[in-house]
């Protein structure tokens, strides 16, 4: 059974309460001990204090130098007494016998406590002892008369409970002073532990710190690379698909807590915080190595405080569509392939419906001798059955599109020596085929040729159509990326076409004119199968 976890709020409001508590009580002790030591010396000092002015009271003086006038001492005395609020104050002649005492039965004997001898010596000092009125805190003073010569002593004594008292009230001073700072620490807590989880927006460090975890692994776990800079522009976060980008491009050393300019100075991730605005699908170099990168800012409370990007190898991304475009080739063949059959199943079940036997035996013999030409001929020339297959379904596509497709094969094109080549020559005469029956679809003479041939390692692929050209212009801008005469979101293909060609380290060459047609022409270096590429 798990143990119950005690909240943030909770454990702060504790954590404080044991801190001020066993700060004030330290400093509770420390200082009671001052305390307890201030208020013994002010009760010596005014016990000394009125001593002392019964010593030098004329009154007294004369009290003690002649016998007849003792009678005056007691309420002398007796008023310092009430006045100071002292226990007592005993005057006493140098044998030790008193002259006043707060009881009038006392006086006349002799002084109590046994510490009365220095006194009489001439010596002042303060002591603590047992008189007739209990334990007190006494202090000694010489009497002397106006030539010098102690003619008695002074004693004053102040109540031992009575200092207690005065300590225990200044101790309880401290008590109060600490309970009043602990209930402030309590209050100053629970409004910390609310600011706190206000912070973390309510949650427990414990969630916290599994949706930490979480997030990391699904941030290490993606494949594209990210980087995040704080608002003055200090890399705070890189992925693993992020390291090993960088790493592939030669880019050394640990980025986490450096500036993003310094790092990666061509990132423009500080515009980014700036301007608040996304930016999407850019492209980047990083040392030779080309990169789609998404920049976002990062917003909190309409503030831009930070900015993220994402990155992938464009060359990654390059065979990710160019595989894509294989598959559609591929089904787009397929498709009209299925077309063209359903289209000629319709004939037959047409003949044989209206029993026109004869008809129907020349279609369908006609039908196979066709099929079997093209598909033998394809089939022989091209010896690649993955662009065998896509040749053949192209035909297909074609005669569905209204228009005439032939394919001229001087030589046999042997297998390649990888498969890779078999996709990049999908992509490469997919996207001719293509953009040739486009140009010839609202031509009066729809006629595309596709002519084939291998000869000293180098493949020759051309494709001519019967469209209405294109102006030099126009030729200087097919290639770019997103550039179309067709509308909006198109210019793809010739864009993916040359970026094929390009990897095979081919050479396209392009001639047109208008009212007669154009021509393509992509020479491929060519390995075939077996041989070392």
């Amino acid at each position: 059974m798990k143990k119950p976890k005690i909240s943030l709020q909770a454990a702060i409001i504790l954590f404080v309460c044991i801190v001020v508590a066993l700060s004030l009580g330290i400093t509770d002790l420390l200082i009671s001990r001052g305390i307890t030591s201030s208020v013994e010396d002010t009760q010596k000092d005014k016990a000394l204090n009125v001593a002392r002015m019964v010593a030098i009271s004329p009154q007294v003086i004369t009290a003690l130098e002649e016998p007849t006038n003792q009678g005056n001492v007691q309420p002398f005395t007796s008023e310092i007494k009430e006045l100071t609020e002292v226990n007592f104050v005993v005057v006493m002649n140098m044998e030790g016998i008193r002259l006043s005492h707060p009881d009038p039965n006392e006086i006349g004997r002799h002084f109590r406590g046994g510490d009365e001898g220095p006194v009489l010596q001439g010596k002042e000092y303060v002591s603590t002892a047992k008189g007739s009125l209990g334990p007190s805190l006494r202090a000694f003073t010489p009497i002397k008369n106006a030539q010098g010569i102690q003619v008695g002593a002074a004693a004053v004594g102040i109540s031992l409970d009575t200092v207690t008292k005065a300590v225990h009230k200044g101790q309880m001073v401290m008590v109060i002073g600490t309970l009043i700072g602990i209930l402030i620490g309590i209050i100053g807590a629970v409004g910390l532990a609310k600011y706190i989880k206000k912070i973390l927006l309510g949650l427990e460090p414990s969630v916290i710190a599994k949706l930490l975890e979480e997030r990391s692994s699904m941030l290490q776990s993606v494949r594209e690379g990210i980087i995040a800079i704080d608002q003055e522009g200090k890399i705070t976060l890189v992925n693993r698909a992020a390291s090993r980008l960088f790493k592939k491009a030669g880019i050394e050393g640990n980025p986490m807590g450096q500036s993003i300019e310094n790092y990666l100075p061509e990132t423009r991730l500080t515009r980014i915080i700036k301007s608040g605005q996304t930016e999407l699908d850019q492209e980047q170099k990083l040392n030779g190595v080309t990169i789609l990168v998404n920049r976002v800012p990062v917003v909190v409370d309409n503030q831009p405080v930070g900015a993220i990007a994402t990155f992938r190898d464009k060359t990654e991304v390059q065979l990710l569509a160019e595989q894509l475009t294989g598959v559609r080739n591929y089904a787009d063949a397929l498709r009209a392939q299925a077309h063209e059959f359903m289209n000629k199943l319709h004939v037959i079940l047409g003949l044989v419906r209206t029993e026109q036997y004869e008809t129907l035996t020349n279609y369908v013999s006609e039908t196979v001798s066709h099929r079997e030409t093209e598909v033998g001929f394809v089939t022989k020339m091209v010896l690649d059955p993955v662009l065998a297959g896509f040749l053949i379904g192209k035909l297909s596509f074609a005669r569905e599109s209204g228009a005439s497709l032939s394919i001229e094969c001087t030589n046999k094109i042997p297998m390649p020596a990888t498969s890779k080549t078999t996709n990049e020559l999908i992509t490469i005469i997919g996207n001719l085929i293509d953009n040739a029956l486009e140009a010839v679809a609202d031509r009066p003479n729809k006629k595309v040729e596709l002519m084939l041939d291998y000869a000293e390692e180098i493949l020759t692929v051309e494709v001519k159509d019967t469209g209405k050209g294109m102006e030099q212009a126009i030729q200087d801008q097919i290639l770019e990326k997103g550039f179309s005469t067709k509308g909006k979101n198109r210019g793809l293909g010739l864009y993916l076409l040359q970026q094929a060609i390009e990897r095979l380290e081919g050479d396209l060459i392009v001639s047109s004119k208008i009212g007669k047609g154009t021509n393509f022409a992509v020479y491929i270096p060519y390995k075939e199968e077996g041989e070392s590429v």
